[in-house]
């Protein structure tokens, strides 16, 4: 059993960072799958990022996070990041960390993940 725990948000104006950090507990293994997702009032959840696990992982990123956002993972202290930059009101959201095991699946899809974070409050004011 894998248990995520997310930690970071908060309030910013827009324009402003925040580095959201989730840390894992279990056992993960190196074909694991590592994302970022967000879920809006009143709107489905959505992928934001994704990352495999091994030091060269390949990254995915949505359209609205490219060149703002970076996603990382600390494998010394399994931790998977967020850093997010240049933020607007259009990011105020819940964001949750994912993983599972990655056979191929879309990075995009909430289905592709066995575990998940309870989720930390972004709020971006204009």
């Amino acid at each position: 059993q894998v248990h995520l725990v997310e930690s970071g948000g908060g309030s910013v104006q827009a324009g402003g960072s925040l580095r959201l950090s989730c840390v894992a507990t279990g056992y993960t293994g190196n074909n694991y799958l590592w994302a970022w997702f967000r879920q809006a009032p009143g709107k489905e959840r959505e992928a934001v990022a994704a990352r495999g696990s091994t030091r060269a992982g390949v990254e995915y990123y949505a359209d609205s996070a490219k060149g703002r956002f970076a996603i990382s993972r600390d494998n010394s202290r399994d931790t998977l990041l967020l850093q997010m930059s240049n933020l607007k009101p259009e990011d105020t959201a819940i964001y949750y960390c994912a993983t599972g095991p990655w056979y191929g699946a879309s990075w995009s899809q909430a289905s592709t993940y066995n575990y998940w974070g309870q989720g930390t409050q972004v709020t971006v004011s204009s």
